[in-house]
């Protein structure tokens, strides 16, 4: 066959053919030979536009990695679904993408140096209130993104909260509107009620054999013990670990020189400034001529910092005389960043436009930043080796536990060469023990694998930590059984006698409240007496929070008093009476707290509002999945 291919591939029609590929390859790259065979690749596409695969990836791993940090230092990557994070990844790549082309068919869009600044002012990117650039990087890091993907991400969550903001800020409620809700809100009531127990009616039960046997039969299946598990471990833990190292000198000495020599100073700038914003209030010109006012002044001898506490627009530097912290080449785009580093140490910019309006920048401290110093650094040092010889030799004990398990029949061998000792845990179930160790999912998924109960096998090693691995073997497997009748007796007799002292509690309320709403008399039920309340609002917290429920949902009396009988918590029942409803003063409503209200109902509103334009805007998209 290879022959027939050899003699075949030398003829005319195999050399077209390759001339072909040739001349696609130079002309359009290989991505067009496989488009030629397949079509996109896009998970999705919303309204023409493609979600791609790299973005899903993106996304689903960062959804990973925040799911594994909420789940804290014992998170098993195992227990997520990736099927689920896909998908539910995608779903919100697709809202993300309509909500996104919506607010760009709105005209909406955000500027570089806006989101250059939003970066900067992130609490999350500071040290000691200044940005830090070492701090942005690792915190991106961390979650998994580049600051060209953060970047991206920040401008299309700016453009969505940019919509969502006109709907909030454009709803509004009429004044009638206000009035009612606050009229709802202050309104009180007057009320009674009586709360009776389950303690007079359960010494009155008589239960018979026949009675506790019928439940049994019917309720056999909760009446199991749960499967359990008896372990045995080896532990190998990094702490113990730490008495075996130690760290001399010339390590030391060795490991300073490799960091000295790979450091490399950097100009450092620390920038002031005073912001003076364009607005729909203050606009172009009138900001520059408030700026160009404001470098005569520096000319003239004014102090830079109380000018900046008095004149900038910048709330979030103002307070500290414009101080901006320190910067370093890159930290910033466009014209701010060529005005700080065409200054001189103690020089004042001119005032420089950006997006939010106009800047006077000056330059008040031009440094490099210093080498390392040995005695500054040793303890930094010390513990850098003590962790990296521990963690060799704690992967090298794994590794150990590791062969020695699976070659051992049981737990001695392993023990004896690697001077661990045996742990035996308490029988636990699917649940979990009450330690750690039995508590963590791992070991429990680990000790009732169906492989290990029935072939009495070590198991692989099982990473409780970054710094605890363990082997566990199981010691005895103990399955549910059925209890007997006689077992239980006691539990179905307790149930029994609260189901049948609820019955004749609940037959004798019932009893009375048609008594009350006949209009009888209120009088003490089994000794419980009536407790009242008069002018009782809705964020009273002395009355039960069970009957206030039940009271503001009574209508209001026609005459009399309104009833209600209630279940409460305890297994305790009551009746509870709403005997009028006194309505607010509205004239005593300040015109602010009325205004107040106006707004908390407006942003309800546009919250609304906003809710039926996503639903409207998916319900429109073509979303097309693979």
């Amino acid at each position: 066959m290879l022959q027939n291919i050899r003699d075949n591939s030398q003829g005319i029609v195999a050399k077209i053919i390759v001339g072909l590929i040739v001349v696609t390859f130079a002309l359009f790259g290989v991505e067009s030979l496989v488009s030629l065979t397949s079509g996109s690749n896009a998970p999705a596409t919303v309204n023409g536009v493609e979600i791609s695969e790299r973005d899903l990836l993106q996304g689903a791993d960062l959804q990973r990695r925040q799911l594994l940090a909420q789940m804290g230092e014992n998170a098993d990557p195992t227990l997520l679904d990736d099927n689920l994070i896909r998908k539910a990844t995608l779903d919100n790549l697709i809202q993300q993408e309509i909500l996104v082309q919506s607010a760009a068919n709105q005209d909406m869009a955000i500027a570089d140096q806006v989101l250059d600044q939003m970066i900067i002012n992130t609490q999350d990117f500071k040290v000691d209130g200044v940005f830090n650039p070492d701090q942005y990087q690792a915190v991106l890091r961390n979650a998994g993104l580049t600051p060209m993907m953060y970047k991206d991400l920040l401008r299309k969550e700016s453009l969505i909260d940019y919509e969502r903001s006109g709907y909030m800020l454009s709803a509004f409620v009429l004044n009638d509107e206000a009035e009612r809700i606050i009229k709802l809100d202050r309104e009180t009531r007057d009320l009674a009620y009586v709360k009776v127990g389950l303690q007079d009616y359960m010494k009155d039960v008589a239960l018979t054999p026949a009675d506790l046997t019928a439940y049994y039969d019917a309720h056999q299946q909760d009446f199991m013990t749960e499967e359990q598990v008896a372990i045995e471990y080896l532990l190998v833990n990094k702490a113990d670990l730490l008495k075996e190292v130690s760290v001399d000198d010339a390590e030391l000495q060795a490991q300073f020189d490799q960091l000295k020599a790979a450091f490399r100073s950097e100009e450092q700038r620390t920038v002031s400034h005073i912001m003076i914003e364009v607005s729909d209030t203050v606009d172009d010109a009138a900001a520059l001529a408030k700026a160009q006012a404001l470098e005569k002044q520096l000319a003239a001898g004014e102090d830079f910092a109380a000018l900046a506490q008095s004149e900038s627009d910048d709330p979030g530097s103002a307070s500290v005389g414009g101080n901006l912290g320190v910067y370093q080449k890159g930290m910033l785009d466009g014209p701010f960043e060529q005005a700080v580093y065409s200054l001189n140490a103690g020089e004042v910019s001119e005032p420089v436009r950006t997006a939010f309006g106009y800047h006077i920048i000056k330059l008040t401290g031009l440094s490099e930043s210093e080498a390392p110093v040995f005695d500054e650094v040793r303890d930094q040092l010390i513990a850098e080796q003590m962790d990296n010889k521990v963690e060799q030799i704690y992967v090298e004990r794994v590794g150990q536990l590791t062969d020695l398990a699976f070659s051992s029949g049981d737990l001695q061998e392993p023990a004896a060469e690697l001077k661990l000792n045996i742990v035996a845990a308490e029988p636990f179930s699917r649940k979990g023990g009450n330690d750690d160790i039995t508590a963590n999912p791992r070991v429990v998924r680990a000790a009732f694998n169906e492989e290990l109960i029935r072939d009495s096998l070590n198991s692989d090693p099982i990473e409780l930590d970054s710094g605890r691995t363990l082997v566990l073997r199981i010691k005895e497997h103990i399955r549910p059984r059925q209890l007997s009748e006689e077992e239980v007796k006691p539990q179905i007799t307790e149930i029994l006698t609260l189901q049948k002292a609820g019955e004749a509690l609940q037959a004798s309320l019932e009893s009375e409240l048609e008594k009350l709403q006949q209009g009888g008399e209120r009088s003490a039920i089994n000794g419980a007496e009536w407790q009242t309340a008069d002018a009782v609002g809705r964020a009273d917290r002395s009355q039960p929070v069970d009957v206030m429920a039940a009271a503001f949902k009574l209508p209001e009396p026609v005459q009399g008093a309104s009833y209600s009988l209630i279940k409460l918590n305890d297994g305790s029942q009551a009746i509870v009476a709403v005997t009028a409803v006194n309505e607010p003063d509205l004239s005593a409503v300040a015109a602010e707290e009325k205004e107040a209200m106006r707004n908390i109902l407006s942003q309800r509103s546009g919250q609304f509002d906003y809710q039926a334009m996503m639903e409207a805007r998916k319900n429109a998209a073509e979303v097309e999945r693979l």
